[in-house]
């Protein structure tokens, strides 16, 4: 049953004033319960708590945290349909994307524990001594991965629980170490609420410290500016715009003691239609492409925004098919009304330049809170000369670039901010012959895909969900897969320590038999020299 609280470690408090409740954009109404929003004083207990876990959790074993990680698995499991319920009621999103992202944030939640459990990802390396060395002996070094400390974790509008309160970046704390604390979105804060409680009943049954995890509401940017500005919180996951995210970057930046922002912002994903591939498939590319941009009403972060080619009779015939085909699909809810409306705005911003021409759109009547897919095209030239037209269109929206030569294609492809994804559509070895355009592509995006579509986002080991500002705030990070986990730590050496107190990691028993850097040569044997 939803409180509409705050979950500060096993408590729920509802100190304050300022009151919500979420919204079901499907039926048009206001939900029923009312969530009080997190006060200053809550906040600060939240984070004194996390602050004071930190120091046991992150002495705790990998096989434990495994433990906890697949125990908040079961619980969410347990929640069954009220979860999936509360879910589509605050989203509009249908049952079967429900179940599909409770168990991919399930899914998630057990690879980080195998990756605890297993240990390796300290990346424990070690040089030993040589004190006969001339002319001067060398010392005794090893290192390995510490967790940061507590983590300020911002759900996401648009996955409510992959990228929320369970989700990635939460997951990949815990597994590092670090007690988190959620900012709840306000769009889905029963859904988080119901979240919340399944990792607090995990920590209880796992034995985890108090404070390993906190659930703050909010309804507007306050709590989540206090939070950020908290000098015990030391790094900070987001996902959502770039406005949003880059607020963020900036308050952490002014910190006395500044902190990293790993926030995933805006994306318009890039897809470079080379001529042959038109040629032979623009038709069956159309279909292709039309599902994608209508794909869960066009809110994903890798929804294909923008689809370059070079001009002619056969990106032309694209474009027609492309319009016919998407118009065809029966429009979608999506997530809030504030999401709608900003669509229609940012849609009509880029109509209203000069140069772009709708070449086809939904125009029969919908229901409230429906979006109409839309494609537009628009030249070269007038694309490189007016940045706005660069910028996403968070929705069913897609912009086809008539490029008047590879040279030119290979200047927009430049020109671009950075992005998530790029797609290359090829036929054959046709993109062998343009190497340059692969690689000006791979210097403004995270991931490069031959011959698909950029919405999806395979979790596992090699994914890399990030790219170039302001794709996202570091591109070195992927906010998807185990290595995300990379986000939440920090290298640390110990030099001339004595063995029987280096961490188990690092000991020349190897007690963990994980595998290590031992002068320079992978093993998981022990040192016995």
């Amino acid at each position: 049953m939803l409180t509409g609280k705050n979950y500060i470690d096993n408590k729920t408090l509802a100190q304050g004033n300022k009151t919500y409740k979420t919204f079901n954009p499907e039926l048009n109404q206001e939900n029923e319960t009312v969530f009080t929003e997190a006060t200053q004083e809550e906040i600060n207990e939240a984070v004194s708590l996390a602050s004071k876990a930190f120091k046991e959790f992150r002495t705790i074993s990998g096989k434990q945290k495994a433990l906890f990680l697949n125990t908040i698995a079961d619980e969410i499991l347990a929640l069954d349909e009220l979860l999936i319920q509360t879910y589509c009621s605050e989203t509009g999103l249908p049952e079967g994307r429900a179940r599909g992202e409770r168990g991919r944030t399930v899914y998630q939640l057990r690879s980080f524990a195998d990756l605890v459990a297993e240990g390796s990802w300290v990346d424990a390396t070690i040089d030993t001594a040589i004190p006969n060395r001339e002319p001067l002996p060398k010392s005794d070094i090893r290192k390995m991965n510490i967790p940061l400390g507590p983590i300020v974790v911002f759900g996401a509008s648009n996955f409510p629980l992959a990228y929320s309160t369970a989700g990635g970046d939460t997951a990949a704390a815990f597994a590092a170490g670090c007690p988190v604390i959620v900012k709840s979105h306000p769009m889905h804060a029963g859904t988080g609420e119901l979240v919340a409680s399944a990792i607090i009943n995990a920590a209880e049954k796992t034995g985890m410290p108090n404070g390993v995890f906190s659930n703050l509401n909010s309804s507007g940017i306050e709590v989540g500016q206090q939070l950020v500005s908290h000098p015990e919180v030391k790094a900070v996951g987001f996902t959502g715009s770039i406005r949003g995210g880059r607020a963020l970057l900036d308050l952490a930046a002014k910190r006395e003691e500044p902190i990293p922002v790993f926030a995933e912002m805006g994306s318009v994903n890039p897809v470079i239609m080379l001529p042959q591939a038109l040629k032979n498939r623009s038709e069956d590319l159309a279909n292709t492409y039309a599902r994608s941009i209508a794909l869960g009403t066009g809110q994903f972060c890798t929804n294909p925004g923008l689809i370059l080619g070079i001009k002619g009779n056969d990106l032309t015939n694209f474009t027609n098919a492309l319009a016919n085909k998407i118009v065809k699909i029966n429009p979608s809810c999506m997530l809030h009304p504030n999401i709608v409306a900003a669509y229609e705005t940012n849609k009509e911003k880029a109509i209203n330049q000069s140069g772009l021409i709708v070449v086809g759109g939904y125009e029969n009547e919908v229901q409230s809170n429906y979006a109409t897919q839309i494609i537009t095209t628009v030249e070269g030239k007038t694309f490189l000369e007016n940045t706005t037209l660069h910028q996403e269109v968070f929705g069913p929206f897609s912009m086809v670039v008539k490029c008047e030569n590879i040279k030119q294609l290979e200047q927009i492809i430049s020109e671009l901010e950075g992005q998530l994804t790029g797609t290359i559509i090829s036929d054959d070895n046709e993109v062998s012959e343009y190497p340059s355009v692969v690689a000006a592509l791979q210097n403004r995006v995270g991931r490069i895909i031959f011959n698909g579509v950029p919405t999806g986002v395979e979790v596992c080991p090699s994914m890399v969900h990030g790219g170039p500002y302001p794709a996202s705030t570091d591109s070195r990070f992927t906010a998807v897969g185990v290595n995300s986990i990379k986000r939440w730590i920090r290298p640390f050496s110990y030099q001339d320590w004595p063995n029987n107190l280096l961490p188990d990691e690092l000991k020349n028993e190897n007690p963990l038999q994980i595998s290590r850097s031992v002068n320079g040569n992978f093993t998981k044997q022990e040192i016995t020299s």
